[in-house]
């Protein structure tokens, strides 16, 4: 199974002393584009006032992403599942899994970021500043650059299965084809409705529950029966493709 998640805006800052080498990350089949958004993103950074246009950042943000993007090429690196912080990747909480859990996040998590494309969840990143929706100088646009290519890098990597806890703007940046198995996951209420803050936190703890219990999971249908045993509630929705995560608002923590 290939889990494909969404990255966060918000990042844990510093690392081991770099440089990152995209070749070594998971489909790499990515690296013109992930050199191409690079360079892209190191150019801009030299001018601080095109940056804070293009990235619609505000004074406190504009330094930090400033400094992150200029050392895209040579800055620290952290695993990009440590890299990120937020909501999702709270609930998660990888550092505090065992060995075996973060290796299994290694062999299945995807976390789909706009410079890199999806990396694996302990391929080592640098920090930086970039959303799905920037137009940045000097390089096509996010969807137009990302979207086939990370489609065939799927179809190439051959998961039996594909879970997509993506946000639609990630999507966007990657769609699953429909030659592979999957299935898309909409956070919901037992009353069917569709949360935001809750989403994110309701995806984070059923990867780490994945993570903790690494089920074999290679169908919609091993997916259910693993989570009718596991006292998670999924059900199939109207769409085709698509499954919802019941979750209790009320008690989701923050």
């Amino acid at each position: 199974m290939m889990i494909l998640l969404p990255p966060s805006e918000t990042k844990r800052p510093g690392g081991k002393r770099g440089p990152a080498d995209p070749l070594a990350w998971a489909l790499p089949g990515l690296l013109s584009q992930r050199q191409q958004v690079r360079d892209a993103l190191t150019a801009l950074a030299a001018d601080a006032e095109t940056t804070r246009r293009v990235l619609k950042l505000s004074d406190a943000q504009l330094a930090e992403a400033v400094r992150d993007n200029a050392a895209l090429a040579d800055g620290p690196i952290l695993p990009a599942v440590d890299r990120y912080t937020g909501v999702l990747f709270d609930a998660l909480d990888a550092g505090s899994l065992d060995g075996y859990a973060r290796r299994w996040l290694g062999a299945h998590v995807r976390i789909h970021s706009a410079p890199f494309g999806p990396v694996g969840a302990l391929d080592p990143i640098p920090s930086y500043r970039l959303g799905a929706g920037a137009s940045v100088p000097g390089i096509p646009a996010l969807r137009r650059l990302w979207a086939d290519a990370v489609s065939a890098e799927l179809v190439a990597a051959a998961p039996r299965f594909v879970l997509d806890l993506r946000s639609e703007a990630y999507v966007g940046l990657g769609p699953v084809p429909e030659a592979l198995p999957s299935a898309y996951v909409r956070v919901v209420t037992a009353q069917g409705k569709a949360l935001n803050h809750f989403n994110k936190h309701a995806k984070g703890e059923l990867v780490r529950r994945l993570a903790q219990e690494r089920p074999n999971i290679t169908s919609l249908r091993t997916l259910r029966n693993w989570a009718s045993r596991a006292g998670v509630e999924l059900r199939v929705a109207d769409e085709i493709r698509v499954v919802e995560l019941v979750t209790d608002q009320a008690t989701a923590r923050k």
